[in-house]
């Protein structure tokens, strides 16, 4: 279990910098903030073990035996709090330990079960939909389809996604409305924001415990729908027409259930409303936000690497010497 309890720890304190680092570029573009906490999805399914195992193979020459500097043990022990070995109790009882691991790997499964197929279920329900869909022409460069479920439009599909349209939509949004929601909606499909969200629900479907990984959906959604309101802003869109078909659709339409079916609903949307009517100011990256956010991803990547390094044995210089005499 320490190996488990180590990778939360770490994958906590890398959203806790991801959420600094989104705290500190707040008025950057939301793609930015998207990035990060992207990032921070990712590393739950990416152990800084196997960082620190790719270092361990690099080996170095010392000619005398050196004192180990403080600094990496000290990074270990950040980064990998919990000790190896088992309590006493445990240790002196191996059918108490065995019995502890059988419970919590039972509750896990049930967890993991209930979330799977609770998104099973809803994924059934959008895919009713789109089979009992009809193709309809719309001069976009992705395929579009009607479907008779009052479902908000949406991008449907992972790897060929489809735009999925209810019915009667071009009768309730204007012509400028429905524009802009369809911008909105290619910039999901370009981002490839399905993918995202797929791989941000399988985190959440494996550590279905952890409240910080459902506060990240919950961010990742956030900022992919600021980010796409910002590309509509971009493409001249008039924010006052905007925020109108964003009311209309959900004031006809359901919101999609799935966050892997990119919507235009998501999000807290009275505040989306606010930021698109007001158009709040964005800055590009300075120098120095570039060169912080550089020296954040060297020290995650970097660090365990390094431990790694540190903990591969030396080998010793005058070893290697008598080697080669005794050889000859």
């Amino acid at each position: 279990m320490n190996p488990v309890a180590n990778h939360l720890w770490q994958s906590t304190l890398f959203a806790a910098a991801a959420g600094l680092l989104s705290l500190t570029l707040r008025n950057q573009r939301a793609q930015v903030r998207y990035a990060l906490w992207l990032a921070a999805s990712l590393k739950f399914l990416v152990p800084f073990a196997l960082l620190g195992s790719m270092g361990s193979h690099f080996q170095w020459r010392t000619a005398d035996p050196i004192t180990q500097s403080p600094f990496p043990i000290t990074m270990e022990q950040i980064s990998q709090p919990f000790a190896r070995s088992a309590p006493v109790s445990l240790v002196a009882d191996p059918s108490a330990a065995s019995q502890v691991s059988a419970v919590l790997l039972a509750i896990w499964v049930c967890g993991f079960a209930a979330v799977v197929l609770s998104w099973l279920i809803r994924w059934r329900n959008i895919r009713a939909g789109v089979r009992a869909a009809s193709p309809l022409q719309l001069d976009i460069p992705l395929k579009v389809i009607s479907s008779p479920v009052p479902l908000e439009p949406g991008v449907f599909g992972i790897f060929r996604p489809v735009l999925l349209l209810p019915e009667g939509i071009v009768e309730r949004l204007s012509p400028a409305q429905l524009q802009a929601i369809l911008v909105h909606e290619l910039c999901h499909a370009r981002r490839r924001d399905n993918i995202a969200a797929a791989v941000h629900m399988t985190v959440e479907a494996l550590f279905w415990f952890h409240p910080l990984v459902w506060w990240i959906g919950t961010r990742l959604l956030e900022e992919r729908e600021r980010a796409c309101d910002e590309e509509v802003l971009r493409n001249a869109a008039d924010p006052e027409v905007y925020a109108e078909g964003i009311l209309n659709v959900c004031k006809f339409y359901l919101a999609s259930p799935l966050r892997c079916v990119s919507g235009v609903t998501g999000s807290n949307l009275k505040k989306r409303i606010e930021e698109i009517m007001t158009r709040r100011a964005l800055y590009s990256l300075s120098l120095g936000k570039k060169l912080l956010l550089a020296s954040a991803a060297t020290l995650a990547i970097g660090m365990p690497i390094a431990i790694g390094i540190f903990n591969a044995p030396p080998v010793r210089a005058q070893s290697d010497a008598s080697t080669h005499l005794a050889l000859r």
